[in-house]
């Protein structure tokens, strides 16, 4: 059996973690998830994403394989089942401290990490900035050249397994106390002002066509916070969403365009 097969079949039957074979499985799925030979999901050639829920079994069975350990680093100290990613060195990445990646997160050469935090299965990829207080959840997929603001918030998956990550694709701008959680999708190069909350069901409305969009930013988009009104029972009341109030424009880089469609658009941030 390959090592799906393998993890499909214990899913089934957990009486199979404690057989040697299946955790040299799940081991070597960690691993490959570690050094980014695997992901948790993957872009298609049609710009499309297929999301493996066995690789998020995988890491689900990995927990109950881990004992609780003291691990000391410098003067702080940690006590939990899981490894942390060492050898940054090595890997050609930036990691200031007190900033933690888990072991089974992926950070390719380039990457940045201020203090923040990356868990396992997260895809971070070349050139990404994970600024200060910044989190990059479980299974999240980081494309190349992104910046994560400070205190921004992207949202981890691992249950259910039908959910897709969350995808913050090349060279997307995250704002500061921006939030991007269950399965949101921001596109290539677009803008998120601070503030911004998308989630897998966020209406994301462009202010000059009308076009509305659900939990996806397509590329190049720049976008604020937004409120809709909507009645209830004991009123009316205003219920966020995200406006697409321009595109950012190739010859500017990201915090010019920001700036500009702000402007143009007599908004502030």
């Amino acid at each position: 059996m390959n090592n799906k097969e393998i993890i499909e079949q214990v899913w089934e039957n957990r009486t199979l973690l404690s057989d040697p074979q299946t955790q040299n499985a799940i081991n070597e799925i960690i691993e490959l998830l570690d050094n980014g030979e695997l992901r948790v999901s993957e872009p298609t050639t049609n710009g499309t994403w297929i999301t493996n829920d066995w690789v998020k079994k995988a890491i689900i069975l990995y927990f109950p394989m881990q004992q609780m350990q003291v691990h000391e680093v410098g003067i702080f100290e940690y006590h939990d089942k899981m490894k942390l990613k060492s050898g940054y060195d090595k890997l050609g990445v930036r990691v200031v401290p007190p900033a933690v990646a888990r072991y089974g997160a992926f950070l390719a050469k380039g990457v940045i990490l201020m203090p923040s935090y990356v868990n396992i299965g997260a895809y971070v990829d070349s050139g990404t900035m994970v600024d200060t207080w910044a989190t990059v959840g479980s299974c999240a997929q980081i494309g190349k050249d992104v910046h994560l603001s400070g205190g921004v918030g992207i949202g981890g998956v691992l249950e259910p397994l039908q959910a897709s990550p969350v995808i913050i694709e090349d060279g997307a701008f995250i704002g500061s106390r921006c939030i991007v959680v269950e399965g949101a999708r921001v596109g290539k190069r677009a803008v998120l002002g601070a503030g911004v909350t998308i989630t897998g069901s966020s209406k994301i409305i462009d202010v000059n066509t009308g076009v509305e969009y659900i939990g996806t930013v397509p590329d190049n988009s720049v976008v604020i916070p937004g409120m809709l009104p909507k009645k209830y029972p004991a009123g009316e009341f205003g219920v966020p969403c995200a406006l697409i109030i321009g595109q950012r424009k190739a010859s500017t880089d990201l915090k010019t365009s920001l700036n500009e469609a702000l402007r143009d658009n007599n908004v502030s941030v």
